[in-house]
C-alpha cells in the first residue's frame, strides 16, 4: 500500500468505526487541486472526496450528517493535513 492509499483506508476505517456506513468510497483528489490553497505539492493527502450512506444520518439535515463526517475526521484535518473534504452524502 502506497501513501496516498494508507491515509485514505485509514480515513475509511475510521468513518467505518464512528459510523458503521452501508455504503462508503474515500478518494483522493489532492492532484486535482495542485497549486490551490492547502495542496502540499504531493500530488496527494490534502483533498478527499467520501461518499456514504449510514444509519446514523437518518432523519438529520445535510449540514448535521457533514457535520458528523467532520468530527469523525478531525483528527486528520487538525494534525495530519487534510485541507478540504468534500462530502456527497447517499440514501441507503
Amino acid at each position: 500500500m502506497n501513501a496516498p492509499d494508507a491515509l485514505a483506508r485509514r480515513m475509511a476505517q475510521t468513518l467505518h468505526q464512528a459510523l458503521a456506513p452501508t455504503a462508503l468510497e474515500v478518494l483522493d483528489e489532492s492532484w486535482r487541486h495542485a497549486g490551490h490553497a492547502g495542496a502540499n505539492g504531493s500530488g496527494y493527502g490534502t483533498h478527499f472526496l467520501v461518499r456514504l450512506a449510514a444509519p446514523a444520518f437518518a432523519g438529520k439535515s445535510r449540514v448535521a450528517c457533514h457535520r458528523l463526517v467532520y468530527d469523525a475526521l478531525r483528527p486528520y484535518i487538525d494534525s495530519e493535513g487534510v485541507h478540504a473534504v468534500a462530502i456527497e452524502i447517499l440514501t441507503a
